[in-house]
């Protein structure tokens, strides 16, 4: 990220205002009602370990871990977590009205998001929102939240990361200005590892009790009673029931896929109060998850699992999530995925193979997990409509896909 050393956000703000400034006020919304839900449920706060105790017996695992997306899911802004580009030439987000522009800027004295009207130059005076949250963690882009008080909203403006530009966040219109699209507990859900939510209003909550990032407990369980039998005189047998922790590989099939559809099934409604969802769990005890007909295309976004499970490899064998990905490590390069696909595919069976050769050996995911266009997340931008584009995960031939020369591989987004 850029961000000269010394750059104060109003001051910029003062300057830039020469040619673009602030001018429309920001209407809050009024609080939103939330059905009772029973907290009850949600493991207290005090079941948890925290990462720093899971990291002090598993060092490896935790130092690889921090490093992954999952890890760094969401985050207080800084000049490491915030991937934006706030040099002045770049952080001005122009609409499809003209009176109504975007301006970031950001500092050691923290980043901003201010509505400015450019056809005034006349107004000087600045009005800020703070980027508070940073939710997610720059490999496709990122969306910043803002605390009013103990509610929690999205701010207009996110950053996407394949053409490296601001553009309207999801869910705002363009040329329309408003801050008041509320964060609510199923977002959260999927982007920090736990929080308290103060009812009746859907965005009211503890702010201390937001655990950032995604942890190791989201996917091993509440981890205090663990913790204290290890570091008893006698610690329980490796692998027993007595270790109050849940190794995600020792599950069911069905169980590791109830695991990663909590985030990855397509924004599934819940039908079940939000954090009561516990590794090793079904998830269509939580979810209202509507499996997509055998035919019917599913969005590259968000429905991961719902697409895998489209996919001959799936229903044909084995396969979960974790024969391909390791969670605790970083995996940037596609085609390292393609060692999965060989331990059960011949390189001299691909329809290529005849044409090209061995130079289509370790690019089985370009051709048969390609780089799509998403229709589910979409913004419009001056205008212009724009479409994230991620990894298809539904493993299939894709006739009008043509291979790429080796050196035009994509990295996955």
């Amino acid at each position: 990220m850029a961000n000269p050393e010394g750059h104060n956000p109003i001051r910029t703000l003062v300057l830039f205002s020469t040619s673009v400034l602030l001018a429309l006020s920001p209407t809050m919304s009024h609080e939103i009602q939330t059905p009772t839900l029973d907290q009850s449920k949600v493991p207290a706060p005090q079941t948890y370990a925290g990462s720093e105790a899971c990291a002090a017996c598993h060092q490896k695992q935790a130092q690889f871990y921090a490093a992954t997306p999952h890890a760094r899911d969401s985050s207080l802004p800084s000049p490491e977590t915030i991937i934006g580009d706030f040099t002045r030439e770049r952080a001005v987000l122009r609409t499809s009205n003209p009176n109504l522009a975007y301006v970031m800027a950001g500092g050691p004295d923290g980043f901003y998001q201010a509505a400015v009207n450019p056809s005034d130059p006349q107004s000087m005076k600045p009005d800020l929102r703070s980027i508070d949250i940073v939710v997610g963690s720059g490999r496709h882009g990122q969306t910043y939240l803002h605390w009013e008080g103990d509610r929690l909203f999205e701010l207009p403006v996110s950053y996407w990361t394949y053409d490296h530009r601001w553009v309207n966040s999801p869910g705002y219109s363009d040329g329309q200005l408003r801050w008041d699209r509320p964060v609510v507990p199923r977002c959260l859900e999927c982007h920090v590892s736990y929080f308290g939510w103060l009812p009746p209003s859907l965005n009211r909550y503890a702010k201390a009790s937001l655990v950032l990032g995604i942890d190791c407990e989201r996917c091993h369980g509440p981890g205090a009673l663990h913790v204290q039998r290890e570091r008893s005189l006698h610690p329980p047998l490796k692998g027993s029931p007595d270790e109050a922790i849940v190794n995600p590989a020792r599950l069911s099939r069905d169980q590791q896929l109830s695991l990663c559809s909590l985030c990855h099934s397509g924004g599934a409604p819940p039908h079940g109060t939000p954090l009561t969802f516990v590794v090793g769990d079904d998830i269509r005890n939580y979810l209202k998850i509507t499996p997509p007909p055998i035919d019917a295309p599913v969005d590259v976004h968000g429905n991961q699992v719902g697409a895998m499970e489209q996919s001959k490899c799936f229903t044909s064998g084995k396969l979960t999530c974790s024969t391909c990905h390791n969670v605790h490590e970083t995996q940037e390069d596609a085609n390292t995925f393609s060692a999965h696909c060989l331990d059960c595919h011949k390189v001299r069976a691909c329809g290529r193979y005849k044409t090209q050769g061995v130079a289509i050996k370790g690019r089985c995911v370009e051709c048969h997990m390609p780089v799509q266009n998403s229709n589910s997340v979409t913004t419009a931008n001056s205008g212009q409509q724009l479409h994230a584009t991620m990894r298809a995960h539904r493993i299939a031939i894709y006739p009008d896909l043509a291979l790429k020369s080796p050196a035009s591989v994509h990295k996955p987004h």
